[in-house]
């Protein structure tokens, strides 16, 4: 047992390394948020502001045409409207700055649950782990572009985990209420919804349902003409968000938009894609939830709204980071290879330099790369059995087997394991009582002596039979 003086030193050190985390936290976040203001300059941001004033000094809402290129407007639904209020009363830089930091601070708790189940960092300290996993992640595309565009997808990415990931698991009667207000700020989180309704969790679906529906009905008052447009007229005129075959639209109708001799994406062939891969996304996720990874699931579901979205820009991807995280932790040296590529063309984004590509087959992969990416993704990421009540914690001696990417059919629970421990064990000691008892009556050259001997000696009717002791 430690003494004081080593309990006190090693708390220090503890302390130390906590403190030095959080610093490193923080000086990130003021280097990237430098960094992303330089570049970006809060470009959505600045939309978000304009629409608000204008709706505020009395205009209609989706009226807004901001004074840059394009006809860009808001396009949330008028429950993000008035959440986002408070935007329009402070300037630009505080405003994209607070996002900013908010936005990190969501990523940072979206880490911090998908590390404590993986085994990511086993062994190291977790506030260190936690940092180094932020400031990679914030040098992907997806992260980089939120935080630089001022766009709010972070704040809903940590709704969806926390309540799905954690909130579910506590059997918390608020389960599902984060993704229905998420659903109700953009729409796209409600594929979650549908997740719920296929994982049969039925008390889920009914909170997210109605969470979704009271936050929309709740805005009715305070918007009543902006709602009823929204609903019946805008919500179905996806070219108010851009066109599909912008290269920064990585969702399928931008993939079909890109083919050669293509100049829009064919309806009929994007639903018959997009019904492909919803199917295939849900039973992936569904099969990834029976077999207790519901990061996994999750992000399964996240891609596949991407995917089947009108228009999944760049900085929508952000389960693309946590699929790469949970690629490295499958413990298998061409996994940890392959998220090793992937997080650097997270990094590099490759989409960017399509416009110089030789065209062909090169130039086709380079303009589509995320959305083939996410396609692969959703038919292969590995889903990581685990036994019911397995540890979170990447100190668990349970997390090392959890993650070996083997497949959900395969997985023994902890109590059926236990009990084929305690037969097998059983069983070798009968063996070996017996041939202790054959030894000994072999041994015995009196052959009253030898029965007697071998009569006292017990014996069993155990349905095992190992070698030829039986």
């Amino acid at each position: 047992m430690a003494s004081a003086p080593d309990q006190a030193l090693r708390r220090s050190g503890n302390a130390g390394r906590r403190v030095a985390g959080l610093a490193g936290l923080a000086i990130a976040v003021l280097a990237a948020g430098w960094a992303f203001d330089q570049h970006y300059r809060f470009f959505d941001m600045a939309i978000y502001q304009g629409a608000l004033r204008w709706w505020t000094a009395g205009g209609e809402l989706y009226g807004y045409e901001a004074p840059v290129r394009g006809r860009l407007g808001f396009t949330y639904p008028p429950f993000a409207a008035v959440l986002l209020m408070p935007v329009a009363t402070m300037s630009l830089t505080a405003a994209g700055w607070l996002n900013a930091g908010a936005s990190l601070l969501a990523l940072g708790v979206v880490l911090h649950v998908v590390i404590r189940r993986t085994d990511l960092g086993r062994g190291a300290s977790p506030g260190l782990v936690l940092t180094a996993a932020v400031v990679l992640a914030a040098a992907t595309e997806p992260v980089r572009q939120t935080l630089g565009l001022g766009q709010i997808n972070l704040l809903l990415l940590a709704l969806i985990v926390i309540d799905i990931g954690v909130l579910a698991r506590s059997d918390s009667r608020w389960a599902g209420a984060g993704v229905g207000i998420a659903t109700a700020i953009k729409l796209t989180p409600g594929l979650f919804i549908v997740y719920l309704l296929v994982t049969r969790r039925w008390r889920m679906t009914g909170v997210a349902i109605g969470a979704a529906t009271a936050a929309t009905a709740a805005t009715l008052p305070l918007a009543p003409e902006e709602s009823v447009r929204y609903f019946t007229e805008l919500l179905w005129q996806t070219g108010r968000v851009g066109t599909p075959d912008a290269v920064a639209n990585q969702a399928l109708s931008g993939l079909l938009a890109r083919l050669p001799d293509a100049t829009t994406s064919s309806g009929g062939w994007w639903l018959a894609a997009s019904a492909l891969i919803l199917v295939a996304g849900l039973c992936r996720a569904r099969r990834a939830h029976d077999a207790g990874d519901e990061i996994s699931a999750l992000t399964v579901v996240g891609l596949t709204a991407n995917l089947i979205s009108p228009i999944s820009w760049t900085h929508h991807l952000l389960f693309l980071p946590i699929a790469v995280l949970l690629l490295a932790d499958s413990g298998r040296r061409c996994r940890i290879v392959t998220a090793a590529a992937g997080y650097g063309i997270c990094v590099l984004s490759p989409i960017w330099v399509a416009g110089n590509a030789p065209g062909g087959v090169a130039g086709f992969i380079a303009g589509n790369t995320f959305a083939l990416m996410m396609i692969a993704l959703v038919l292969r990421l590995p889903i990581r059995a685990r036994p019911p009540g397995a540890a979170e914690t990447a100190c668990s001696p349970l997390a090392t087997g959890s993650s070996s990417g083997q497949d959900a059919s395969t997985r023994v629970s902890r109590s059926q394991f236990a009990r084929s421990a305690i037969s097998w064990r059983t069983a070798a000691v009968i063996a070996r009582v017996k041939v202790t008892s054959r030894w000994t009556a072999s041994t015995i050259s009196t052959p009253a002596l030898r029965s007697a001997v071998a009569s006292s000696l017990p014996t069993s009717r155990s349905p095992y039979r190992i070698g030829s002791a039986q």
